[in-house]
């Protein structure tokens, strides 16, 4: 269990004050001159010592994304570009960062973006989020007028600019290249990479994107130092970290906890357990709608990391948005529902994708109805593998693991269903 004088986020729920004053007293904004005094190569390479992963879903290393950009600027500019399009299903972690503790997010860019060379950041935030917007504005105008953004940030030496850009409300805009080409008034259409976004980004700039949570957690990483940070959770999965629990639980919430916590501790401590109790748990998909769902008995002795999710159950951490299941759910109805998502949110550029999703999802919908035949189980499976791993950015991969996570755990209920309809048994069981 994570002690409270180690919880980074200590506004979480939006007890404090949320502006300057309430920042600086919760121990933000302290000493920031003197982090950026010490330089680029210490706030990277301590960055890589923390082992902290980037929080927005992949995981990849957080210090070793940032040591990708050019050391000299070649005449360019470079942007930090901060990815809070949270549009995936499940996931609201960073709605409570942004809402309850923007400063966070707002010195976290000024440190990121210095050691990346850049005197420019843009937080691009999803269209739905009008009071977020409104909360972190706030906060940004309030920097300003304390000198801690502009000319010689907070004293560092160091010019820096932060502007929010409004989404439209697509999900597609989470995605890096997406979300830029988005920035720059285009279509929200995923780039082919190379060129990854560190040499040809924004504006064919140097340009690193980032979550919310990855840039927030920054200050107080370097200010209690690289081990402290890395002494939570199992080795490669370090840190703590939000978790967004919803679904089937008796209290659902957003928590801060340290990295690799069992799943059913977690559950208990800040959920009250499951409604019904623990034997009335169907499935679990841990990780935001796109992470292929688990059953409920193999997911209580879960340890929730990167690792042991995606090396033992076959799912991931994702965005550690946790969707609790129990067995009043109609499971094949649950991942129609995604599939009918996926769909809608496809940008059509990918013909696997344009294609594939909507026929997943019109097969899905005679699954639900029982309306199929056996064989097309394995025919839908078929095109998922079609699907994935063919699209240029991850959207297809997501559409797809659901629907592989359904057919690998749950075949029983799929082909249970088909026989009911095929033998006049269905009217019988909805009628009940």
């Amino acid at each position: 269990m994570l002690k409270d004088q180690d919880r980074i986020f200590t506004n979480l729920y939006g007890m404090h004050e949320r502006n300057l004053a309430g920042a600086k007293a919760r121990g933000h904004w302290d000493g920031t001159a003197g982090i950026v005094e010490k330089g680029r190569d210490w706030i990277i390479q301590t960055m890589k010592d923390s082992g902290l992963r980037g929080r927005g879903g992949a995981g990849f290393p957080t210090g070793l994304k940032w040591s990708f950009m050019p050391k000299e600027s070649d005449g360019r500019p470079a942007f930090l570009v901060i990815n809070a399009d949270e549009s995936e299903p499940g996931t609201c972690k960073d709605r409570e960062i942004m809402r309850h503790d923007p400063h966070t997010l707002i010195e976290g860019a000024l440190i990121a973006s210095f050691a990346m060379n850049a005197h420019t950041c843009y937080i691009y935030l999803r269209g739905e989020y009008i009071r977020e917007r409104e909360a972190l504005q706030a906060a940004i105008d309030e920097c300003y007028d304390q000198g801690l953004l502009g000319r010689n940030a907070a004293g560092s030496g160091w010019d820096f600019d932060v502007f929010l850009h409004h989404g439209a409300g697509a999900y597609i805009c989470g995605e890096e290249t997406a979300l830029i080409e988005s920035l720059e008034g285009k279509k929200g259409m995923p780039r082919m990479k190379p060129p990854f976004p560190a040499g040809a980004g924004l504006y064919g700039c140097p340009t690193t994107v980032n979550n919310v949570e990855s840039i927030a957690v920054v200050p107080t990483i370097l200010r209690r130092g690289a081990d402290w940070f890395a002494g939570f959770g199992r080795q490669n999965n370090a840190g703590t970290k939000l978790f967004a629990i919803s679904g089937h639980v008796k209290n659902p919430c957003v928590v801060e906890e340290a990295m690799s916590i069992g799943f059913e501790e977690l559950i208990e401590k800040h959920c009250g357990g499951i409604r019904g109790g623990w034997d009335n748990l169907l499935a679990v998909i841990p990780g935001g709608s796109s992470v292929p769902c688990v059953r409920g008995e193999n997911m209580r002795d879960a340890i929730m990391d990167f690792d042991y999710l995606r090396g033992e159950l076959g799912s991931g951490l994702g965005t550690a948005a946790v969707i609790v299941m129990d067995k009043q759910t109609d499971i094949i109805k649950a991942i129609w529902r995604l599939a009918k998502f996926y769909k809608h949110e496809s940008c059509g550029q990918c013909t696997p994708c344009r294609e594939g999703t909507g026929w997943m999802m019109r097969v899905m919908d005679r699954l639900v109805r029982g309306e199929a035949e056996l064989e097309e189980i394995d025919m839908l499976w078929d095109v998922t593998k079609q699907v994935e791993g063919h699209t240029i950015c991850a959207l297809g991969d997501a559409a797809a693991w659901p629907i592989q996570g359904l057919i690998k755990n749950f075949r029983e209920e799929i082909e249970d269903r088909i026989k009911a309809q095929k033998s006049g048994r269905m009217g019988a069981m909805a009628a009940e």
